[in-house]
């Protein structure tokens, strides 16, 4: 190996270190209290070196919430997505196959999805458009589906997608979130109140129940609270 492969894996390995690191103390310590001295504390590097890597703390944040996405929409993994497979399935399989992935990944990436979508003091994700037009796309992508199972008559044609996919969402999160903050009875089994969650929620939307929720589009973020166009 020359010196310049040996310098870019030290490099890869001290940004590691620092995203591991950052992320624990984000999770266990929230955002806004966790500063680059107390991550350089961690890893036994001095601020200014972190500098070398990440300009900033919010870098840092941003960085991790990349690769939060990427492992939330990875098609190469036990347990993610298969595109092929997918594609097998019925319009509405389809759907609750996608939307279990939340769920999944709530379970596989605990520390990724609190500081992703429970931590209130992370930056916005739409201040770092370019960075993250990939999470754009795969929520685009989600937003088809719910309409190809509209135009199958799947669900209703007055549905709003976008409102079907903020209900959707909003009720496996807050299964997460309760699974994560340890608020269950004894005994108590979550991934099955998560599934009826899910098959409770599709069923509503199913029988055509006048929605009150409101859209209007705008960047996909896990940190923004999205307007809506009224559903008739």
């Amino acid at each position: 190996m020359g010196i310049k492969e040996r310098q870019e894996r030290d490099r890869e390995a001290v940004s590691r270190a620092i995203l591991d690191a950052a992320r624990e103390l984000f999770v266990a310590e929230g955002y806004a209290n966790v500063s680059i001295r107390k991550i350089a504390e961690r890893i036994e590097y001095s601020p200014a070196a972190l500098y070398g890597y990440f300009p900033s703390k919010d870098d840092i944040f941003y960085a991790l919430a990349e690769e939060g996405f990427q492992l939330l929409c990875a098609t190469d993994n036990v347990g993610t997505l298969d595109n092929a497979a997918l594609d097998k399935l019925e319009p509405l399989d389809r759907i609750r196959r996608i939307f279990w992935r939340l769920y999944e990944f709530s379970c596989q990436h605990p520390q990724y999805f609190e500081l992703m979508f429970v931590d209130r003091s992370v930056p916005r994700i739409s201040e770092a458009y370019e960075r993250f037009a990939f999470a754009r796309e795969m929520k685009t992508r989600l937003i088809a589906q719910i309409q190809a199972c509209i135009d199958a008559k799947a669900l209703p044609e007055h549905l709003n997608p976008h409102v079907a996919c903020r209900l959707l969402t909003l009720g496996l999160m807050g299964a997460a979130m309760m699974r994560l903050s340890g608020r269950l009875k004894r005994g108590e089994d979550v991934d099955a109140l998560a599934r009826d969650v899910l098959n409770v929620t599709l069923r509503g939307l199913q029988s055509g129940i006048a929605l009150e929720s409101t859209f209007v589009d705008v960047d996909c973020s896990p940190n923004e609270v999205q307007a809506s166009e009224k559903v008739s």
